[in-house]
């Protein structure tokens, strides 16, 4: 620590690039696991006789975790030092990956896939605060853009490392090859990160941020379980009560606190801002879900490899990663509504491609319909930040920054937990329980299993389409400049 603690601005300002890399570490590894897993979800279901229920878990509870904890992790690095968040950030993350490898029964992965939702949230909070702290404004937006790079890498990497790890060392190696990256990355950073000193700064909303938690939880559980429950049982309408109440509560306390975790000002008296978050949150709600679906789809239906399948899925996040700069150029020229708006077209219609196919697919096809849905994340994505961040004031970015984020992660577990809840819909109980466990080398029971999820999954993917339809109807129907009076082209 003492080698922290010496290093002046100075040495700050020379080992610029170096913490770059350093924080950008971080930034692709929850992007990276995130998607990994999907990939690998019918082996990890196959090895644990998992149900289909418990694997949509296993990819909601990372996400939900981290959409819940993203807010109040940023707001409490930035009063107690960022570099302490983001390092125990890569530890809990690191200490959940094994956790996960050692997982016996799906209860136990789960759990510590929350743990890892959890220190993804620390490092998705900390990493580009700690390079705009370090960065001068003339070299800040490269640097940032090499942050944000490092993000669409983990998630373009991520489909064919799990699918070739499963098949090749098993898939407990997902998460092992975590261990020495984590452990490099916390000594890197233990001495190399320069220690920000605490801050005096106004209370956590803690009441806000549980019920915010309790809203989403109580909303995805009945939405995931509700096939096995039954849409009427207690448990079902109980939790849908306690969802309804707790969103609710939090609009009222949100109102009411000097600091609360999501300014809902900023919806009620800006339009612009208030379609822009709508959109994204739709827009994730839609397709966020597909990877996980069609992996199962590909590997359970079709008898694909998990290799294949991540091969085959690589086309949507290569082609976002790819393209999304060239969209936001784009839209500084011609504004962001028309693209934001096309997006979520292309999105709707690689979808309603994705729901025609049979288990007789061939290959191009199913990329195909991967590219056409990338093709519209990158036409949507960096315009529609541009809107949200170009319709409020310099003084409210922050505030702004931490809303969309919180919007894309909820509409990220939300899609997996509704897409996941429509493809169940077929299934029923026992079919939850034997399609992963059995997929296409079970018996006469476990091949009907199958054919219902083929159905659940056409389901699910016009379930899909319909929300990114909705979605570009609030991209195209929003205002075309902010009611606060933003000085931005929309």
């Amino acid at each position: 620590m003492a080698l922290i603690t010496r290093m002046t601005d100075e040495d700050v300002h020379r080992r610029r690039w170096q913490l770059l890399a350093l924080t950008s570490v971080g930034a692709f590894m929850g992007p990276l696991d995130s998607s990994i897993v999907n990939v690998a979800m019918p082996v990890i279901g196959q090895d644990l006789g998992l149900s289909f229920t418990a694997a949509v878990w296993v990819s909601a509870a990372f996400l939900l975790t981290t959409a819940v904890l993203l807010i109040p992790a940023g707001r409490l690095a930035d009063h107690h030092g960022r570099v302490r968040y983001y390092l125990l950030g890569i530890a809990v993350f690191t200490v959940a990956s094994l956790l996960c490898s050692l997982s016996t029964v799906g209860v136990w992965l789960i759990g510590a896939r929350i743990l890892q939702g959890a220190g993804a949230a620390f490092m998705g909070a900390t990493s580009a605060a700690i390079v705009t702290a370090v960065f001068p404004p003339s070299e800040r937006g490269r640097a940032l853009g090499i942050n944000v790079m490092a993000v669409y890498i983990g998630l373009t990497v991520g489909p064919p490392l799990g699918g070739f790890i499963a098949d090749s060392v098993g898939w407990r190696w997902i998460f092992l090859i975590n261990l020495p990256i984590g452990a490099l990355v916390l000594l890197w950073g233990w001495l190399m990160l320069p220690r920000s000193e605490r801050v005096p700064g106004p209370r956590l909303d803690v009441l806000g941020s549980v019920l915010l938690g309790g809203f989403l939880v109580a909303l995805l559980v009945p939405l995931t379980f509700s096939v096995e429950w039954g849409w009427a049982s207690p448990r079902t309408l109980g939790l849908l009560v306690v969802s309804a109440t707790c969103l609710v509560a939090f609009v009222v306390v949100e109102r009411r606190v000097a600091t609360p975790i999501l300014n809902l000002d900023l919806l009620l008296k800006n339009r612009l801002f208030a379609a822009a978050n709508t959109a994204a949150l739709l827009n994730y709600m839609a397709l966020y879900g597909i990877t996980l679906l069609t992996a199962i789809f590909l590997q359970l239906v079709q008898g694909r490899s998990a290799s294949l399948t991540g091969w085959l899925l690589l086309s949507m996040p290569l082609l976002m990663a790819v393209l999304s700069p060239f969209s936001g150029r784009l839209s500084d020229r011609i504004g962001s509504r028309v693209l934001a708006t096309g997006g979520m077209v292309a999105i709707a219609a690689g979808m309603a491609l994705l729901a025609l196919m049979s288990e007789a697919a061939p290959l191009w096809y199913v990329a195909a319909c991967f590219a056409v849905v990338g093709l519209g994340m990158a036409a949507f994505s960096a315009p529609n930040t541009s809107a949200v961040m170009g319709s409020v004031r310099r003084d409210q970015l922050s505030q702004a920054s931490a809303f969309l984020s919180t919007m894309r992660t909820a509409g990220q577990a939300l899609s997996v937990a509704l897409l996941g809840g429509v493809a169940a819909s077929q299934l029923g109980a026992l079919g939850g329980r034997l399609l992963l466990s059995h997929g296409v080398r079970g018996g006469d029971v476990a091949a009907r299993a199958v054919d219902a999820y083929a159905r659940g999954y056409t389901y699910a993917m016009l379930f899909g389409a319909a929300i990114a339809v909705i979605g570009a109807a609030v991209s195209l129907t929003r205002g075309s400049r902010a009611s606060t009076g933003s000085a931005e082209r929309q």
